[in-house]
């Protein structure tokens, strides 16, 4: 990650050569350059066709004796749309051109107006923009690195709240980080079982853990779990990740993760090309694991349980079959009528283990319906709740940090189409109807009367190629709603 610091305006230290200047839509000139510079710099790259629109950045080179060998301005669009999401998409299209002009190290005179989240969104754009995957690649040698270090010039009184700020966007990127490498990492590498070394890896401070093996999971009547796993030859885990505040917490909230770390689809086998992502399809467990990997530096003042329930879903020799039924972890049974509807079948064993720990409410993410995709999209998340103001704060949280929900409504009239001849329900509904409601409905099932809050993360979790508009999302996994959550818990 590049490495940011703050100096004052008056400091003489040496500073890069590469100077960064914000520019507003419709007027003239850079409002963090120097007269001189921003002027004649302004028009050379205004002939180029800049003019500060959010979607914009430009290199220009400065007259001689300004300081600077080079220049990077970036719009950031009408001066009265500014938000904290145009920062941040200005510090990833900023990762982007420094990757692209090979600049590794540069400078910003931060304006005063800017505040501690603004900083933050910007320095997440940064970083975030600026994440690779090249695990796999034998040829990265002399690929461009990209910003390694970043300096803030700022007035004498901003310095210790610019710091502060930017340790805090500092952690939600790691979060963000850690997550993308567990979704892009190949499926025979990120297994279950790694997804349990990393949750021992992130117990450490003020977070406990409780591992739970395939022998537990039959102790305890996890049978969701247990029937989606027979058909791999790796063992299933329940994981709980447990973060208490040093002082009285104001609230404890859960957080689930679907954990399949490869969906074949079972015996109900996707398609060949359905398969190529399913390696992403333990985005929600990822996003888990991100989260709890900076509640000991963040410290919020909520208790937090992470619970993950993972595992492969794999068409073996004694792998789960349409018309068998299994038994949730809270004694209702579930009529399997396609094996590639999982995600609700482990999700029924993690939810009722999350309302065994008497939390105030429940936000669970999962991949979980491509009816969700079809519905909003690759870049909205549908929420379903029992609880509305439990969704509200979810969505205050989710709207500071640029990931967007869209609540879908849970109609009580479609639990018909989960109901079944044999047991308490089915795994699916009609074909073509209502997919991501019913996925919903399901879910409720196991909540009782716990507040709750479903994610059909399906579409965001997963970027096919870059995003021009969002410059901060690479390809592969997002780490959607780490950042998000952390929001919401330092806000509660």
């Amino acid at each position: 990650m590049a490495q940011f610091s703050v100096v004052t305006n008056t400091s003489k230290a040496l500073t890069p050569k590469t100077w960064v200047l914000f520019a507003f839509e419709k007027e003239e000139g850079f409002f963090n350059a120097a007269a001189k510079v921003g002027k004649s710099i302004w028009k050379q790259i205004k002939d180029e066709g800049f003019s500060g629109k959010e979607a914009q950045a430009a290199v220009a080179h400065p007259p001689a004796g300004s300081g600077a060998d080079r220049l990077i301005a970036l719009g950031l669009g009408p001066k009265r749309d500014l938000s904290l999401e145009s920062l941040r998409r200005a510090g990833g299209r900023l990762a982007r051109k420094a990757r692209e002009v090979r600049v590794e190290n540069a400078i910003v005179e931060w304006p005063r107006q800017f505040k501690d989240e603004q900083v933050k969104a910007f320095v997440e754009g940064v970083l975030l923009g600026s994440y690779q995957f090249n695990r796999y690649k034998t040829q990265v040698k002399d690929a461009p690195k990209g910003l390694q270090k970043f300096i803030f010039k700022v007035p004498s009184d901003l310095v210790s709240a610019m710091t502060k700020a930017i340790q805090t966007a500092e952690s939600y990127a790691e979060g963000v980080i850690l997550a993308r490498d567990l979704i892009n990492g190949a499926p025979s590498d990120v297994t279950p079982k790694v997804l349990a070394d990393t949750a021992v890896k992130i117990a450490k401070g003020s977070i406990r853990l409780k591992l739970y093996t395939k022998k537990d999971l039959i102790k305890m009547g996890a049978g969701g779990l247990l029937g989606v796993n027979i058909g791999s030859a790796l063992d299933p885990y329940l994981i709980h990740l447990h973060y208490k505040p040093a002082g009285k917490a104001k609230k404890s909230v859960a957080i689930v993760g679907k954990g399949i770390t490869f969906d074949s689809g079972g015996l109900s086998l996707k398609p060949a090309g359905a398969m190529e992502t399913m390696k992403m399809d333990m985005a929600g467990a990822a996003a888990v694991l991100g989260v709890f990997s900076q509640l000991s530096k963040l410290k919020p003042n909520v208790e937090v349980h992470g619970i993950i329930a993972t595992t492969e879903n794999m068409p073996g020799g004694r792998a789960y079959k349409p018309g068998d039924v299994l038994k949730a972890m809270n004694g209702k049974t579930m009529e399997v009528l396609n094996t590639d509807a999982e995600g609700r079948l482990v999700l029924a064993d993690a939810l009722s283990y999350a309302v065994q720990q008497k939390v105030d409410g429940i936000v669970d993410m999962a991949t979980l319906t491509g009816a969700c995709i079809v519905a909003l999209g690759s870049l909205v998340t549908g929420a379903m709740t029992n609880d509305p103001k439990l969704l509200e704060q979810v969505k205050k949280a989710t709207d500071t940090e640029g990931e967007r929900i869209w609540e879908l409504p849970l109609v009580k009239e479609y639990r018909d189409d989960i109901k079944s001849k044999i047991a308490d329900m089915k795994n699916i509904g009609s074909a073509g109807k209502a997919g991501s409601i019913i996925g919903g409905l399901f879910l409720e099932e196991f909540v009782g009367k716990t507040p709750w809050v479903h994610l059909d993360i399906a579409g965001p979790a997963w970027m096919d190629g870059e995003v021009p508009s969002i410059p901060y999302l690479t390809h592969g996994g997002t780490g959607l709603m780490v950042r998000s959550l952390l929001t919401l818990f330092k806000t509660s």
